[in-house]
């Protein structure tokens, strides 16, 4: 679309022509980014609308994939205001990580979780700040369509792109098995839920748990037997039918396998675009928890008792030697570094970037920190232990319960939507690589999903802990784009400009080291 200037809106002529030259040149640098992703037969990423200047709307495109139009936010010219580029890096990394979180607190105790949840929001944001720093440190005239990864090629040729694009697909691919096992356990409640309403059945699990109506779980004290669909019948039923249902609906045995039929074949679609318009989901998802363990705490009250190193037998000490299970689970929840670039470059006031990414990591922490602590202190101990806390938080409300099986609906619709996308990213990035081609053949495409989710069904029924995979999967990713590329650029780039001290490098290789023993203590924990 050609350019066109209204005579009645010039006031000064030179002053708008070069606006204009600015404007169709960072147009055309953006029609070139969206361009690298795909092959030239796939619209999904290719000069969409919203990279157009539009009077009254801009779609968003997250490249951890998910999309959204914010209305009447724009300035006319493409940009987005601050408010708009803080609440687009906060719903890009609000995600699963947030159902770990208490749990995380609960491995690393109430105190230090806390206090880690800060320490590792600080030391995140400032790896973030030195990514997009990264790309202004290089002397060439255009960069301005760069990633985080093409930064690491230019600092370390084909070892960056390579590393970069290794460790992007674990971040993506952990996310994707992450998805599957959560979708898994939501489907499985839901289903639960429906048929004992349809057919009235009321049952309990046999597991402790507190009294009342809003009832509280323990699953992890039947450790001998694992919270399927073990429960016993009370009422009314076809008890033959209920016994073959269950058989036929198991969380971990069947279930996983049932969402194949579903999501395989919408992985192998050329464009899922489509998804993307479901991204909304993912904000009332993250709003309707902060909701929900607001009402569930006003009603289970508080419940909190300071021990210091000590454990009994209802409350966890304030300090954990498993502590390093919470900062693995933070460096994936603080995860965006491998695309802060791009949400940060169409920022109306560049200037502003540091304070606009700084009150998002702000927002990010607060969020967590608040389901984590709420979950925490609300746990009902006694009669229940704080050991009592699930990976998956939900997982301590029973299937029957009204507020879980909402939030679980929307979470199971919203990761539906999402997974197509996660998918195609993993595919761009690695078909791409290989090939040269995002859709070489469709033998090329179901090879590569059949291992994805094959990977995926097999944590499910195997390893189904969130946690576990989230916390391995960030502090794998996380060693690279959080820890060590950052703080390697920087201290090249001052090295080659003759500005690099020592106390900057000391603080730098701590950095990395931090890292690095990160990665491994989720082995040795």
């Amino acid at each position: 679309r050609p350019f066109h200037v209204e005579p009645t809106n010039i006031v000064s002529v030179n002053d708008d022509m070069q606006r204009v030259t600015d404007e169709a040149s960072a147009m055309n640098k953006r029609i070139h980014y969206y361009s690298r992703l795909t092959s030239p037969a796939d619209r999904a990423l290719i000069a969409p609308d919203h990279v157009l200047p539009a009077p009254d709307e801009i779609y968003v495109y997250s490249p951890l994939g998910t999309a959204f139009k914010v209305d009447s936010c724009t300035d006319g010219y493409g940009k987005n205001s601050s408010l708009v580029t803080i609440f687009m890096i906060w719903n890009t990394m609000m995600g699963t990580s947030i159902l770990s979180i208490p749990w995380g607190i609960k491995q690393a105790g109430f105190t230090s979780g806390i206090i880690l949840i800060l320490l590792m929001g600080i030391l995140t944001l400032y790896c973030c700040y030195r990514v997009v720093k990264s790309r202004q440190m290089i002397p060439l005239t255009d960069t301005s369509n760069w990633e985080f990864p093409d930064v690491c090629k230019y600092y370390f040729g084909s070892f960056g792109q390579w590393s970069s694009l290794l460790f992007s697909m674990v971040s993506l691919v952990g996310a994707m098995v992450v998805y599957w096992v959560l979708m898994s356990n939501f489907l499985f409640n839901t289903g639960k839920f429906i048929y004992n309403f349809v057919h009235d059945i009321n049952v309990t699990d046999i597991v402790p748990g507190t009294n009342g109506s809003n009832k509280v779980i323990c699953p992890s004290a039947a450790s001998g037997h694992p919270p399927q669909n073990r429960s016993v019948m009370f009422s009314s039923g076809n008890r033959t039918g209920f016994e073959l249902f269950e058989e036929w609906w198991d969380k971990s045995q069947t279930v996983p396998f049932y969402l194949i039929a579903v999501l395989l074949p919408l992985l192998n679609l050329k464009s899922p675009s489509f998804f993307a318009k479901f991204n909304v989901l993912g904000t009332v998802s993250v709003v309707y928890l902060v909701f929900m363990v607001t009402v569930k705490a006003a009603y289970l009250g508080i419940h909190l008792e300071f021990n210091w190193f000590t454990e009994n037998e209802f409350f966890v000490p304030e300090f954990r030697i498993l502590f390093p299970q919470l900062t693995g689970i933070l460096t994936l929840a603080f995860f965006i570094h491998n695309c802060v670039i791009t949400l940060l470059q169409n920022n109306r006031n560049q200037e502003n970037n540091v304070r606009d990414l700084s009150i998002a990591y702000f927002l990010v922490g607060l969020t967590y920190l608040y389901v984590g602590v709420i979950i925490f202190a609300s746990f009902p101990s006694p009669p229940l232990s704080k050991e009592c806390i699930e990976q998956n938080f939900l997982d301590n409300f029973p299937s029957d319960d009204i507020m879980s099986f909402v939030a679980r609906i929307f979470l199971l619709f919203q990761m539906m939507t999402v997974y197509p996308l996660l998918g195609y990213l993993a595919r761009v990035q690695l078909l791409r690589q290989f090939f040269g081609n995002a859709y070489p053949s469709l033998f090329h495409v179901l090879i590569l999903n059949v291992a994805i989710v094959g990977a995926g069904v097999a944590m499910a029924r195997f390893y189904p802990n969130i946690g576990g995979i989230i916390r391995y999967s960030g502090a794998t990713c996380g060693l690279a784009f959080v820890f060590v590329y950052p703080s390697l650029i920087y201290v090249i780039s001052l090295h080659r400009a003759g500005q690099l001290t020592w106390p900057t490098l000391i603080i730098h290789i701590f950095i990395i080291l931090l890292g690095l023993a990160n990665l491994i203590a989720q082995f040795l924990l």
